[in-house]
């Protein structure tokens, strides 16, 4: 985090398939999403290609996913969609669960900014999630953000790309 907030981080610009990238995170995160009996939601679709840093890509939305995860409930429904808009691509991971409290949204991009202290603790996260993101998007100058939603949560972010 600190490397990325004083830019130290070198960006290393690459053409790849991002939803590629999130099949690959999703693999990985099996075992996970089994043991929180998780109704995942991910659609099989085309390639989408993106300019970006993929191991920055890949960190966010892995920092999305983990939070999704660590915050699912009630229905334990997890959506991820990848769609193009015009030319950027948006990343969306929706969780069922509780709302973000208006005033903790602007908070929760900060260093070590817990909304529930009492629940980050059952999981052990230490705060630093989402500024990650945050220092990472904004690095690569990229829109990012959070909404909330009737039955959950979304976060998204967007990057490049070229048809």
């Amino acid at each position: 985090l600190n490397q990325l907030e004083f830019g130290y981080s070198n960006v290393n610009m690459q053409h790849f398939d991002i939803v590629d990238l999130i099949r690959g995170v999703l693999t990985k995160s099996d075992i996970l999403i089994k043991q929180k009996e998780v109704d995942l939601v991910f659609e099989d679709i085309d390639p989408l290609y993106v300019w970006s840093d993929a191991f920055m890509a890949e960190e966010v939305f892995t920092n999305y996913f983990t939070n999704a995860l660590n915050h699912v409930a009630g229905d334990k429904i997890i959506r991820v969609t990848a769609e193009k808009l015009d030319n950027t691509v948006r990343v969306s991971v929706f969780n069922t669960g509780k709302q973000i409290p208006e005033k903790d949204i602007n908070n929760i991009w900060d260093k070590f900014y817990k909304v529930d202290k009492a629940r980050t603790r059952e999981y052990g996260g230490s705060g630093v999630g989402l500024s990650i993101v945050k220092a990472t998007m904004e690095l690569l100058g990229q829109a990012y953000g959070v909404e909330n939603n009737d039955d959950g949560v979304t976060f998204w972010y967007e990057l490049d790309c070229t048809s």
